[in-house]
């Protein structure tokens, strides 16, 4: 997907709750059309369905625990743009100890994004992820089996485990990989990557400039209230 600029946060918060809350298939949007919710029920609402995408106990994190900003990253391993992307994520976190990184595997480009997901998340069970996630950002080109096996060994992925943990975790790592998937559609993302910033969201690429504008106005607004925006 091509580089966004500031100027899609600039437009104002995320409507969570015409997105999230409202979907069709919601029991929500039928209670919806029966009565409205009041604006602090659509926001403690709004404030829950979110949770869902950020503390994910299954999804894997990186950042120190006492995080005041919240980076959540949907993106596929064969996406340049994503590849493009890492570094600069790296060196955010390096730089700023109060950002949290969220993981959101969407592998959208094939089967072999798909292998890799799945791979990349059985490694967190023996605390491989973010080695291993790196590891696969830093390929070029396609990726196939022996990319993959490339990547987990380069990030010392003990490869007989990871195999045992895929298939001892497969359903709940299934899962995990289709709420994103949901989440994504839900929203409206048509690509990766994607950031969701706190309450802003981004769908596409973000150079370190903007993506650090981005976080400052998290900081300066972390509510997301629309009347705080600077005009």
């Amino acid at each position: 997907m091509r580089k966004m600029s500031l100027a899609v946060l600039a437009m104002g918060v995320i409507a969570l709750v015409a997105v999230l809350l409202l979907r069709p298939d919601s029991d929500r949007a039928n209670a919806a059309q029966a009565k409205q919710p009041t604006g602090a029920q659509q926001a403690a609402a709004a404030a829950a369905e979110r949770r869902k995408i950020t503390d994910d106990p299954a999804v894997p994190t990186n950042g120190a625990r006492s995080y005041d900003v919240t980076i959540v990253e949907y993106f596929d391993y064969q996406c340049p743009y994503c590849r493009k992307a890492q570094p600069m994520l790296k060196k955010l976190t390096a730089s700023d100890p109060k950002i949290r990184i969220v993981y959101r595997d969407w592998p959208i480009f094939g089967e072999p994004s798909v292998q890799a997901a799945k791979l990349a998340l059985a490694s967190k069970y023996q605390n491989k992820y973010v080695a291993f996630h790196d590891a696969l950002m830093q390929s070029s080109g396609k990726l196939n089996d022996s990319v993959i096996r490339a990547a987990a060994n380069k990030a010392r992925v003990n490869w007989q485990r990871l195999q045992s943990d895929l298939k001892a975790h497969g359903s709940e790592i299934n899962s995990v990989i289709d709420r994103t998937n949901q989440q994504a559609a839900m929203m409206g993302l048509q690509g990766t990557p994607a950031f969701l910033i706190g309450h802003y969201l981004v769908p596409g690429g973000m150079d370190n400039a903007n993506m650090r504008k981005a976080v400052a106005m998290v900081r300066a607004n972390p509510t997301g209230d629309p009347s705080k925006e600077k005009q």
